[in-house]
């Protein structure tokens, strides 16, 4: 009688369905449990390899201008940390401005506040007494953000600064072991399976790079915009409120609601109608209509094709899992995940699944809806 290894035993294991369900959602319950746990290791170390993958060609340049490549990766960094030490300095110093008025601005808002829930009280026939109590609670809330959040404003920017530290030491590592990395990649994987490894790192290296780079440029348009829209309009901070809005839409669907409500409370704050208020929200409109029809669709929608549904779910379920930089990485990671999927013959429905409408007709999952369409008919 012949033995079975212990391969062919497990190849002729098959588990009922409900069995598969439970370790599956088992599985993703313990991985997403260990990477909220680790995420003060776990995401500098992401941000770290996609900051790498983008810094790369950079490096690639300088090497090939016979530069040695310690120096070129030195090089790079020192080149990436000045300009991203400019704008945090910028940045610091028009916040370190705002909270200065912080106080006036809050008077001014409570004001226009106070007039506009009088109006509300008279038309809607509200008890005055109420609407004074809001009122009252919501200027001592106002001002409260001014002072008893200044320690945990304090504590976010040193973890923000450590965090500013610690990356170029992991991008630095990152960059000068690149090579042995994925080749450590290669000999996990059997020898059949190297061609399919080497397309998946293209592929997701070729993401990475082109999404992110996509979204640098997006930025600084945006920034732009934001910033012309508002001196336009003679708001005060505008370049500060541009530079924020424009980081803001960087995260999808959520971040330009965000960014359009900081410069219409200025503009409610500081201009003497609060009609101010309303033409920002116009201008803001345009750019992003600007942004989503024009922008996103040739610099940034063209790299990564995933669904809005999926999308949508992943903003929120990073921010449950790393919160801000969660939202941040979670299209980028997802879009990674897709790769990955498309390149595996079991998980190409799942990154059939996660695709956008426009890709249908080019994506790999063709083959096998054929096959199924020639099954049953």
């Amino acid at each position: 009688m012949k033995k079975l290894t212990n391969a062919e035993v497990l190849n002729d294991l098959k588990f009922p369905f409900y069995a598969k369900i439970s370790l599956i959602l088992i599985g993703l319950y313990v991985l997403f449990s260990i990477l909220y746990i680790t995420q003060d290791f776990v995401v500098p170390i992401i941000f770290s390899a996609m900051i790498a993958i983008l810094l790369h060609p950079i490096v690639n340049f300088f090497v090939r201008l016979k530069i040695n490549r310690v120096i070129s990766i030195i090089l790079t960094l020192l080149l990436t940390f000045i300009a991203s030490g400019a704008l945090a300095v910028f940045m610091f110093k028009q916040l370190s401005q705002l909270s200065d008025s912080w106080p006036l601005l809050v008077d001014k808002f409570t004001d226009v506040l106070d007039e506009f829930t009088r109006w509300v009280s008279r038309y809607f026939d509200l008890s005055p007494w109420k609407v004074n109590k809001w009122m009252l609670n919501t200027k001592s809330e106002l001002l409260n953000i001014s002072t008893a959040d200044v320690s945990q404003t304090l504590f976010a920017l040193g973890n923000g600064l450590m965090l500013f530290l610690l990356i170029p030491v992991y991008v630095f590592m990152i960059l000068f072991y690149k090579a042995r990395l994925i080749e450590f990649i290669h000999i996990v994987f059997g020898k059949s399976d190297q061609q399919n490894i080497s397309r998946i790192i293209s592929a997701t290296k070729s993401v990475i790079q082109r999404y992110l780079s996509g979204l640098v440029i997006e930025s600084i348009i945006i920034a732009i915009l934001n910033t012309s829209a508002l001196f336009a309009l003679g708001i005060e901070y505008a370049i500060l409120l541009g530079v924020i809005g424009a980081l803001l839409n960087v995260i999808p669907y959520v971040g330009g609601l965000i960014a359009v409500a900081l410069p219409m409370m200025v503009a409610l704050a500081t201009k003497s109608t609060g009609m101010y208020a309303f033409y920002v929200l116009i201008l803001y409109y345009i750019i992003q209509l600007i942004d989503n029809n024009i922008i996103v669709p040739l610099i940034v929608s063209s790299k990564v094709k995933i669904n809005a549904l999926f999308s949508i779910i992943v903003l929120f379920a990073g921010n449950a899992l790393w919160g801000i930089l969660g939202m941040f990485l979670s299209i980028p990671l997802l879009a990674v995940a897709k790769v990955i999927m498309e390149n595996i013959t079991p998980l190409k429905p799942w990154g059939f699944l996660l695709g956008d409408v426009s890709t249908t007709k080019t994506s790999a999952i063709n083959p096998i809806i054929k096959k199924i369409k020639n099954k049953i008919g």
